[in-house]
């Protein structure tokens, strides 16, 4: 049975990451999420985590490799990835390296529609928007600094390359913020000197013109081409 895997797939990727580690069960999966901040950062919702697992073993990606149990926890059935599953993950990690993506963002959907706000109204929620990335950003750059990977029960204990390399995702994260407060200021600049200005009610009746005006347009090409 085959599986397809894709961009929005999160958690079939952590799965078969976790699982090129080695064996292990449902729960410690969800331990070390947690413990390493991935649901943070994937948005992972813990109640797809199961039929996730239901669905790789269905696809012969992994496959049951016994039980285990965490002190007096009940006995879990332990996972392990099949071949096809450690050729899938090396695929898939590739083409999502490789291939830049449109990933959907509830940012550039309100961004899209602004202008159904006045220009105040988006300023004013622009600039909430701005301190909460400066306070985001404040807290991400405490996370990565050597003080707090120095006070970290197992970052501490492993070679630096090794903890830059298990970082990167937050120094994305954190570049990515960067960027986007960057952004957001200077149209705040814009917005509040008055330079970038807007009237909903005008520019829905520019584009309604507008609009007419390219279907007569359009009419009257084929005309022609049907009179030639």
């Amino acid at each position: 049975m085959s599986y397809k895997v894709n961009g929005r797939n999160l958690w079939a990727l952590t799965v078969l990451c976790l699982l090129r580690e080695g064996p292990m069960h449902p729960y410690q999966m969800q331990r070390l999420v947690r413990q390493r901040h991935k649901d943070r950062l994937l948005d992972l919702h813990r109640g797809s985590l199961y039929n996730t697992i239901a669905r790789l073993a269905r696809a012969g990606l992994i496959e049951a490799a016994g039980t285990g149990r965490d002190g007096r926890r009940p006995e879990r059935t332990v996972y392990r990835l099949t071949a096809a599953g450690r050729a899938r993950v090396t695929g898939w990690l590739r083409d999502l390296l490789s291939t830049p993506a449109a990933e959907p963002s509830s940012f550039l959907a309100a961004v899209a529609f602004i202008a159904r706000l006045t220009p105040a109204e988006a300023a004013e929620a622009l600039a909430a928007r701005a301190a909460a990335l400066e306070a985001e950003i404040a807290s991400q750059g405490n996370a990565l600094d050597e003080a707090a990977v120095a006070g970290h029960p197992v970052l501490s204990a492993l070679d630096p390359a090794i903890v830059r390399v298990l970082l990167l995702d937050g120094a994305y994260l954190h570049a990515m913020r960067q960027a986007e407060l960057a952004w957001v200021s200077s149209l705040l600049t814009e917005l509040r000197s008055g330079s970038l200005s807007w009237d909903y009610e005008d520019i829905t009746r520019q584009v309604r013109q507008a609009s007419r005006q390219a279907a007569d347009a359009e009419g009257d090409i084929s005309t022609r081409q049907q009179t030639e």
